[in-house]
């Protein structure tokens, strides 16, 4: 059992993983501007702070005798306010909560990306070398939000390159996450239910379908917590659902909606996604457990899936 720092716990992803963790058994200390109903319960302590205040946040980390922190706060949603905004903040989200958790002496601390890095959906066109995408793949963000993300990977090097192993890193990139609620009809984050984006592919092909129940994230959370001692330091890993989130395969519908993927798409038959979790399988034994052919209402999924 492990004393967890979640910020950004108050957040879709961050309400998840922080109830899957405490369901684990692990003690949770979220941190975020507001508290929410939805972590009232057992093993989870909530605070309210501006996490952009660097000195408060380093008072606060030094005072929670964490084993581990997990830095999820950030704007989340490209475009959802000014580039300059989105990469002031996060990259001070970034300093502010790492570098603080390095000072207060945490010694697992992990980050979150995401797979915008990759730079999918430039307006200039965008093909990929091949696929699936996965941790060698190229990273060429072209909005705030991605360089945002991969500026939050690379104050984890530089970290890992003051602290040494003293202390023990990681960044993981999680695909298009959907909570709980939202396989029961709630709106996912750009607003639409799961079934609209199973229904009209042009919902999903800009995130180039892919997924990941929030409930898998914190398992892999978990995973990678108990792992980081005997992994090397500083991985970086993809976190998706091991299928599309589409009726049909990629194949057929990536060189839809980025002309120029044939030849990379044709790789992916059948139920293949975009992106590569099989990283987290080799070195942590990790895969997903959900897919929205379990996660539907059963008679809603058995008539998407006889379509594909």
């Amino acid at each position: 059992m492990m004393r967890i720092v979640v910020t950004g716990g108050s957040g879709r992803l961050g309400r998840s993983l922080s109830a899957g963790l405490a369901e684990a058994g692990h003690e949770i200390v979220s941190i975020d501007r507001e508290p929410t109903d939805d972590l009232d319960r057992p093993g989870i302590t909530q605070f309210s702070l501006d996490l952009t205040d660097a000195d408060a946040t380093a008072s606060a980390l030094a005072g929670a005798s964490a084993d581990a922190l997990i830095h999820l706060a950030a704007i989340a949603v490209p475009f959802s306010a000014p580039e300059d905004v989105i990469l002031r903040t996060n990259g001070a989200l970034a300093q502010s909560v790492l570098g603080g958790a390095v000072r207060a002496g945490i010694h697992r601390v992990v980050a979150a990306s995401s797979p915008t890095v990759i730079g999918y959906g430039a307006p200039r066109g965008w093909t990929p070398e091949r696929l699936p995408l996965d941790e060698a793949s190229p990273a060429e963000p072209w909005n705030a939000y991605a360089l945002s993300k991969l500026l939050i990977e690379q104050t984890v090097d530089m970290l890992r390159r003051q602290a040494g192993d003293d202390v023990r890193f990681a960044s993981f990139r999680p695909c298009y996450v959907i909570a709980p609620e939202e396989w029961a009809g709630a709106p996912t984050q750009q607003g639409h239910t799961v079934l609209d984006r199973l229904d009209d592919p042009a919902l999903s092909a800009p995130a180039l379908f892919n997924y990941v129940d929030a409930r898998d994230v914190a398992g892999f959370a978990d995973t990678l917590l108990a792992a980081l001692d005997d992994i090397p330091n500083g991985e970086v890993f993809f976190v998706g659902a091991d299928d599309a989130l589409a009726r049909r395969p990629l194949s057929e519908l990536l060189p839809r909606f980025h002309p120029g993927s044939e030849r990379a798409a044709a790789a992916l038959t059948g139920n293949s996604p975009a992106f590569s979790s099989a990283k987290a399988a080799r070195l942590l034994g990790w895969r997903p457990t959900r897919s929205w052919r379990t996660e539907l209402d059963p008679a809603t999924a058995s008539a998407a899936a006889s379509v594909s």
